[in-house]
Parts: C-alpha cells; sequence; structure tokens
C-alpha cells in the first residue's frame, strides 16, 4: 500500500441516532473523527410511525459538508449504511411517495398470516432463506397491496432507505445487496428479485431496481449537490448499506470459528458462512441468511437487544427520572449487593409485546416487562435498577441460546464471541454474556458499523486487497477488550427457566 492520506466520509444512520465520519487512512492505518452527529426522532402523523427522511437527508448534507469542510475539501469518496427493512417509493417524476413507515409501526400486523394463505411459508423460506418476523418489508409491502394502497399503483422504483439517499446523493437507481437480502424479497440463490414469489402476493414487480453489490462504485456527486457541499464530484460508494453487514466487515478477526454480536438497538447474532444454510432446521430456529461482503452470508439471528432498556429510559424520563445509559449499567450493577445476585427475574427478549415503542395503546417497557413476570409467575422487579437488571440478564440467557444454535447449525465449537458496535460499551452485558455462554468475549471496536463501511470504501478504490486485510488493520488501530466467563451454578439453573419459558411461548 503507498504512503498517502485518503479522507474518506462514512455515513451511518441508526434507528436512534446518526452520524458523520470523517475517515483517514494513510496505506497502513484507519483513523475515525466525528464531524456530524444528530438524532433520529420517528414522526407519528395520525395513526402511522413514519421516518422523517428528508431532516435526516438535511443532516447528511450537513455531515458531509463538515467532512470535507475539515480536509479542505479533499474528500476521496462517500459511502452511506442504515438499518435494513425500510423503503421508500419513488413515481415517475422520481419524486418521493410519501415518507418512508417505520418497520415498528402497526401496518404489518397479521400480514405473515396473510402472505402464508398465498405462498407457504415453506416456500418463502427456500426462496429467501430468511427469517420470519413481521417487520420484514416483504410484510409491509403486503399491507399495501392488502389494502389497495395507491402508491403502489403509481411507484415506478423500489428503493430501500439507504438506495433512496444514494439516489438523491448520485441519481442512480439501485440496491445494493446485503441490504436487499433482508428484505426477505430476494431470492437467496439467484440474488435477484423473487419477482414470481412477489407477483403471487399482489405486489408489482416492475418497481425493483438493479442489484449491486458492495465494495463498488455506484456514481459521483451530482452536480449540484457538489456545489452546495463544497466538494468536487466525489464518488459515491457502497459500503454493505444494511449497517450489520457494515459491522460484521469490521469483526477484528480473519477466523470463521467466532461468533459476532452487533450491539445496539438490535443485537444481531451470527456466524460468516461461505454459503447459505437453507435447510428444516434453518427454518425450524427461524434463523437468517443475510448476504455479506465478498460472496460471504452472514448467518444469525435478530433479537430484540437494547431497545428494551432505550425504551425503559424513555419511558423513566417522561416520568421524570432521568439516566444515562452509563448510570442503568451501575445502578444495575448495584442489584448484586442489594438483593443478592438477580437471576431469578427474566423475560423473552423477542417476546412481540416489546416490540412496539411505548405509547398508551399497548402501555411503557417497563410495565410490560413487569406483566411479563407476572403472567410467568416471577418475582416482579421492584425497582427501575432490577428492570434494568432484569432486561441485562435476560439478554445474556438469550445469547446463549442462539451461541448453542450456532454451534449446532455450523458444526463448529465457536469459542468467542466478538461483540462490536455502541453495545460493546455495556461492560456489565460483555461480563453477563462471557458468564451466560460460557465463552471468551472481545469486546470492541464500538464504531464497527462506520468501520466496515470505510474498509468498503477502501475495497472499491483498489486500497486494500481483501475484506481479511482490511480486519488485520482493524485489530491494530482500535482497542479491544478480552473478557473471560466467571461461571457459575446460578447461570445454568437460570438458563433452565430460561429454557421453560421458551416452551410456553412456543
Amino acid at each position: 500500500m503507498a504512503d498517502k492520506r485518503l479522507n474518506l466520509a462514512a455515513v451511518d444512520l441508526g434507528a436512534e441516532s446518526g452520524r458523520v465520519m470523517l475517515a483517514q487512512f494513510d496505506g497502513h492505518s484507519l483513523s475515525l473523527h466525528e464531524a456530524n452527529r444528530f438524532p433520529n426522532t420517528p414522526v407519528r402523523v395520525g395513526d402511522t410511525l413514519h421516518w422523517d427522511i428528508l431532516r435526516l437527508f438535511g443532516d447528511i448534507k450537513q455531515g458531509i459538508r463538515a467532512a470535507g469542510q475539515q480536509v479542505d475539501g479533499a474528500l476521496a469518496g462517500v459511502g452511506v449504511d442504515t438499518w435494513a427493512i425500510d423503503f421508500g417509493l419513488l413515481d415517475a417524476e422520481d419524486q418521493l411517495i410519501g415518507n418512508p413507515v417505520h418497520y415498528r409501526d402497526a401496518r404489518t400486523n397479521g400480514m405473515m398470516e396473510a402472505a402464508f394463505a398465498r405462498v407457504p411459508r415453506e416456500e418463502i423460506f427456500k426462496r429467501t432463506g430468511i427469517q420470519f418476523m413481521q417487520i420484514n418489508t416483504l410484510y409491509q409491502l403486503v399491507a399495501l397491496a392488502q389494502r389497495g394502497a395507491p402508491a403502489l399503483d403509481i411507484a415506478r422504483t423500489f428503493l430501500t432507505v439507504p438506495d433512496l439517499i444514494n439516489f438523491w446523493l448520485c441519481g442512480r437507481k439501485a440496491n445494493e445487496y446485503t441490504n436487499a437480502t433482508t428484505t426477505q424479497a430476494l431470492d437467496a440463490r439467484s440474488k435477484d428479485w423473487a419477482r414470481g414469489m412477489l407477483a403471487t402476493l399482489g405486489i408489482p414487480t416492475g418497481m425493483f431496481a438493479e442489484v449491486v453489490q458492495p465494495a463498488t462504485q455506484l456514481g459521483v456527486l451530482g452536480d449540484g449537490l457538489a456545489e452546495e457541499l463544497g466538494l468536487a464530484r466525489i464518488p459515491v460508494l457502497v459500503p454493505a448499506t444494511h449497517d450489520t453487514g457494515s459491522a460484521v466487515a469490521a469483526v477484528p478477526t480473519t477466523s470463521r470459528d467466532a461468533i459476532y454480536i452487533s450491539s445496539g438497538t438490535w443485537s444481531l447474532m451470527g456466524i460468516e458462512t461461505s454459503e447459505a444454510i437453507i435447510d428444516e432446521r434453518t427454518l425450524a430456529l427461524n434463523f437468517t441468511n443475510e448476504g455479506g461482503i465478498g460472496g460471504t452470508y452472514r448467518l444469525l439471528k435478530n433479537i430484540m437487544g437494547l431497545w428494551l432498556l432505550q425504551e425503559c429510559r424513555r419511558a423513566w424520563a417522561d416520568q421524570g427520572r432521568e439516566y444515562s445509559y452509563a448510570q442503568l449499567e451501575v445502578m444495575a450493577r448495584a442489584t448484586e449487593t442489594d438483593r443478592g445476585a438477580k437471576l431469578d427475574t427474566i423475560v423473552l427478549p423477542s417476546d412481540p409485546r416489546f416490540l412496539a415503542p411505548n405509547s398508551p395503546s399497548v402501555g411503557d417497557m417497563p410495565a410490560r416487562i413487569v406483566a411479563f413476570c407476572r403472567e410467568t409467575n416471577q418475582p416482579l422487579p421492584s425497582s427501575d435498577a432490577e428492570v434494568a437488571r432484569c432486561v441485562l440478564n435476560s439478554l445474556a440467557l438469550e445469547y446463549r441460546w442462539v451461541a448453542e444454535r450456532l454451534a449446532e447449525l455450523s458444526g463448529l465449537a465457536l469459542p468467542v464471541i466478538h461483540i462490536i458496535g455502541g453495545g460493546s460499551q455495556n461492560a456489565l452485558l460483555n461480563q453477563l454474556t462471557a458468564d451466560a455462554t460460557g465463552r471468551t468475549v472481545i469486546a470492541g471496536p464500538v464504531e464497527a458499523t462506520a468501520i466496515g463501511n470505510v474498509l468498503a470504501q477502501l475495497l472499491a478504490l483498489g486500497e486494500i486487497s481483501s475484506l481479511n486485510e482490511g480486519r488485520e488493520m482493524v485489530g491494530r488501530a482500535f482497542n479491544v477488550q478480552r473478557i473471560e466467563p466467571n461461571r457459575s451454578g446460578r447461570w445454568d439453573e437460570a438458563y433452565g427457566r430460561y429454557l421453560a419459558l421458551r416452551a410456553q411461548q412456543v
């Protein structure tokens, strides 16, 4: 690699916040600097929950401009990643047909069953290899088809959220592969849209754009936009535009015998494979095969992650009790000395009742957690600290179950779990994960998604020769922490009760 400084902008939108990072690569090492950070706050209009996509695009432009100003306009490229599943529709004049709807909106209630009435569940999985969640793009589209939404009649182009942003940046209408796989509308084998299945479900197929691979150049900034941002017409490069795909690209290991958890609002827990695993056992366990960089797949499970704690925090703030995440971690840790080790009260994090945001119709998250404990005849959490500890213990037990299933499906020992992303900063959850699973945990890097975004841009520009080369660089450049398990019979007893709760749910 040549000795030079290359400046890149990485746009990373999460479900809670977004940021634009300035990455600097000197041919040997990589550094990141925050150019702009902004909240991502959904907006409810009537009964529908929307993403405020125009405001987000404004924040993105401000961030790209700020990144460029820090290096006197010498940006060599920009790449975008976001959460998965949600989308925008364009009309014949390439105008957006309404703000994208939030995946937590209630419009998908009952839509999986409506889809299965036309295409059997087994057939959908056989074609797509994607796990069944009512929030999936497929069931959002089924919801539109079921009610005869005019938007489907006038739509000419379907673009997932990062693809929509890329279109506004460079004018090319295309869907990036890793994010397209998450829709449950892409054929896992042909790597193109499952048009026959979509047509059977009443979804127009002509609106689906071309599919492009990650680590490629999509286009260049439009003339007017480049002038607005004070930049040259720099390349728009596609990373794995699904934020989990970018995060996994930055896991600092070249071994396939390891688990990753991309920890944030969701916990995406899985392994990297060279082939999709689409069989009866994977279907029965409801695991998913999402596309990765370089022809890989992410065999993983979507887990309702720190969302539970985020919504608890929001509910407590509404009641006048403001806690930082660091304070909640300290409070949860203190329950060990207040009333003994808190392993007696657990929930199933992926219970459907925990999906929706706090609202008068479904109640706030702490109340739903207490209700779950009451219905399952467990001791009730009696303080905010105990609710927080219940969430963290429950996540650790869920991770144990998924780790065991991943070992079963892959035939690998999987002795190490890499926890990456913002959730890797929760030292208590990291230790609980090690203790519950009996596996070594390596926590970090925190900025894995932005780092993976940049690695794909470097691949697209030919600055690194392989993803493994980039991962080795990540291991050198960013701090990680190694956590060994403290095994205790208490965890085995708690896991037994967790399995009993799962059996009741089935």
